[in-house]
């Protein structure tokens, strides 16, 4: 297939030649209920494996659990709850909600504290190869060695500055030589979780957490690697710096692919500004079905705007293709142009909007067709079942 590769900010050829698919996407840190970004990042690429493997591709898909990081511990603390139970507590739910949504479980779901060795490792090397110096019990990336460091944002170091910044960066710990140098170790605080390391006790930094489960589950390379674009900088930027000099294959990831950001009224929803929409408040009054067209009537690139007349719409076209489904006609329609199309438009980037559009024809044409044939009603069954839709 072809997929828009953020880090080259083109359209690119994607192959696989051994029949095998290697993806990673960033999944939750698990302190609060899932919300609609959550959903649009389960969605998009639990569609594209669905797509994959309708192709006849073996999918290994590997998503993450940060449950080792500071937004968790920050709940915790402020709930007089442990991390450990509010951890669990959240990741639980957040499946429920996924499962609701036929959001499929990945190959492998993988907690960051089940991999605190290995990520103890891949910091010994960092450090060994001149990539990270040790300063008071933390270890931090020397950025200084990586002269295209934060490629992939495309952006002037003022910039990224600014934006590792917004995500946490702390410019100003005397610790660092560049106040772009990010922590791969850090002594934990007296009410957070710590493990015995060469540096003292303590816990990783977050970005160190993402490329060592990529790296340990699906090998030096990755083919394809999402996320929501939030994440491109610092966290992939990082994610890059850190194992391309571990693993000595470049590149790390095969091709980026970011979704957009969801917004409400125009505004990017966000915690701190409580203007946050949850999958399960949607889910009493619409169906899963319609939540999930709803999602990916949108080009996955691109914000999604949540609105109720959107997921409103989704419910009407979701009955449309319904009632098409229970009809038993047997009026001949060829449906191959119609699915052919259908692939076509999921094999250019993905384009979601316009394989559903196709979907929506063929319904169309059968329900003019009094039903068309069952021939017909299976295609749209197909349809229904790559982009994970239970009508």
């Amino acid at each position: 297939m072809r997929l828009y590769n953020t880090l080259s900010r083109r359209v690119e050829d994607l192959t696989f030649p051994t029949g095998v698919v290697r993806m990673y996407v960033c999944g939750i840190t698990p302190y609060d209920t899932s919300h609609l970004g959550h959903a649009r990042v389960g969605v998009v690429y639990d569609t594209l494996v669905r797509y994959l493997r309708s192709q006849g591709l073996e999918v290994r898909y590997v998503q993450n659990v940060t449950d080792v990081d500071d937004p968790l511990f920050e709940r915790a603390r402020r709930d007089g709850v442990d991390w450990r139970d509010l951890a669990e507590q959240q990741t639980r739910r957040y499946l429920e909600s996924m499962a609701r949504l036929n959001v499929a479980p990945p190959t492998y779901y993988v907690r960051a504290s089940s991999v605190i060795p290995q990520m103890i490792r891949v910091i010994e090397r960092l450090i060994a190869l001149g990539h990270a110096y040790v300063r008071n019990g933390a270890v931090y990336y020397r950025i200084a060695t990586q002269p295209d460091f934060g490629a992939i944002a495309h952006a002037d170091r003022a910039t990224l500055l600014r934006m590792a910044n917004e995500m946490g960066n702390h410019p100003d710990d005397p610790n660092k030589l560049d106040p772009l140098d990010f922590v791969l170790w850090q002594p934990s605080a007296p009410d957070e979780p710590a493990w015995e390391s060469p540096w003292g006790p303590g816990r990783p930094g977050w970005h160190i957490e993402c490329s060592t489960m990529a790296t340990e589950y699906l090998g030096p390379q990755v083919d394809i690697h999402g996320g929501g674009a939030d994440l491109i900088f610092p966290h992939h930027a990082c994610e890059i710096a850190q194992a391309e000099p571990v693993t000595g294959v470049r590149p790390f990831v095969r091709c980026w692919m970011h979704t957009g950001l969801v917004s409400l009224g125009g505004i990017k929803m966000s915690k701190s500004l409580g203007n946050m929409v949850f999958v399960d408040d949607v889910l009493r009054r619409y169906s899963p079905a319609a939540l999930r067209l709803a999602i990916l009537s949108y080009p996955y690139r691109q914000d999604f705007e949540y609105s109720e007349d959107v997921v409103r719409r989704a419910e009407a076209q979701v009955s449309r293709v319904r009632d098409v489904l229970a009809a038993q006609g047997q009026q001949p329609l060829d449906a191959a142009p119609y699915q052919a199309r259908f692939l076509a438009a999921l094999e250019e980037d993905f384009q979601t909007p316009t394989a559903i559009a196709v979907l929506l024809e063929l319904a169309d044409a059968l329900h003019e067709a009094d039903g068309g044939s069952p021939e017909a009603r299976q295609q749209v069954r197909t349809m229904l079942d790559v982009l994970g839709l239970q009508i």
